[in-house]
């Protein structure tokens, strides 16, 4: 059941003591998804130095797929056609059309924490049309924060192509990715399915596993690799960024706003910017640096307001 903005904000601000437990679930699952989400662009880093962007999402979602099939083919949930129309949109939108420009991006040489501060351009979007499409109300102070935001990816983005490494061009591709993932958040939000979260997990992961190697197949890219190291990084993209990522943004997407959640990508860029530092060298310029704290103060704001309401509800 919907619940109108005015009723949900009128019950956020009674003043009701949760326990330590509860008020604690919004922070840690907010967290979790920074530090997961961000594995997913060093799997994509790593993966990427073996074969090509979609043979390795074909054999990211292969497996995926595989314990999508099992869990779904044991669970044997009730899916509303409804929902699953959802579900099957929200795969091509937020995984298909998403990590596949991501990825390829990659593979091309765009930095993995510049494509990961090019994904948290997000929250600007979304606040764009959470008004007009969700009812979400964005207040002046989060506005300043997403404008902070997008200040912060601009100095990284410029410290990029000021080394003299990318094509601009290039930027668009991770960028096109970005539409998407925007697209199907705005899509749950508005649909609200009422699918639990790991069967929706699973069935997006089947859909993408089906996306991911027909277009594979089709295209003449689907290999077998007979390194280590790239069965590595898809265990670490099914593990970490699949279960622990994709997984988490489901469940921030049922604990707050579309505009809150999209907050936390200004944080992923940074945890991004170190894992690459410390895991394959890339460094950061004081460009770079200075944007990563211009994205922190603007999570701050975005989010302050929750903090607030937080406080009272303690009190």
């Amino acid at each position: 059941m919907t619940v109108h903005q005015p009723v949900a904000e009128a019950v956020q601000d009674t003043p009701v003591r949760r326990p330590a437990g509860v008020r604690a679930v919004p922070l840690l699952a907010g967290a979790g998804f920074v530090v997961f989400w961000s594995c997913g662009f060093i799997g994509a880093r790593w993966g990427t130095e073996y074969t090509s962007a979609f043979d390795l999402l074909a054999w990211r979602y292969l497996v995926a797929g595989s314990l999508a099939a099992a869990v779904l083919l044991k669970r044997r949930p009730r899916v509303t056609r409804r929902d699953l129309v959802t579900q099957v949109a929200m795969a091509f939108l937020t995984q298909c059309v998403y990590l596949g420009l991501i990825f390829t991006g990659i593979d091309h040489g765009v930095g993995a924490g510049v494509t990961a501060l090019i994904g948290s351009l997000q929250p600007i979007l979304i606040a764009t049309v959470a008004g007009p499409l969700l009812g979400e109300h964005v207040s002046r102070r989060q506005w300043i924060g997403l404008l902070l935001g997008v200040a912060g990816v601009g100095l990284v983005v410029a410290n990029d192509l000021g080394a003299g490494h990318r094509s601009a061009l290039l930027f668009l591709l991770p960028l096109g990715g970005l539409l998407g993932l925007v697209a199907g958040t705005c899509l749950e939000r508005h649909r609200e399915p009422a699918t639990n979260l790991l069967d929706a997990l699973c069935l997006q992961s089947l859909v993408s596993g089906v996306f991911f190697l027909a277009v594979t197949a089709a295209t003449g890219q689907l290999t077998v690799p007979h390194e280590p190291g790239f069965y590595g990084a898809v265990l670490w993209l099914v593990v970490l960024a699949t279960g622990g990522g994709w997984g988490l943004y489901l469940v921030n997407l049922r604990l707050s706003s579309a505009t809150r959640i999209s907050s936390l990508l200004y944080l992923v860029p940074p945890t991004t910017m170190v894992f690459a530092f410390l895991l394959f060298g890339e460094t950061i310029g004081p460009l770079a640096f200075g944007g990563m704290l211009v994205c922190a103060l603007a999570v701050l704001l975005i989010r302050w307001k929750d903090r607030l309401r937080q406080q009272r509800a303690t009190t």
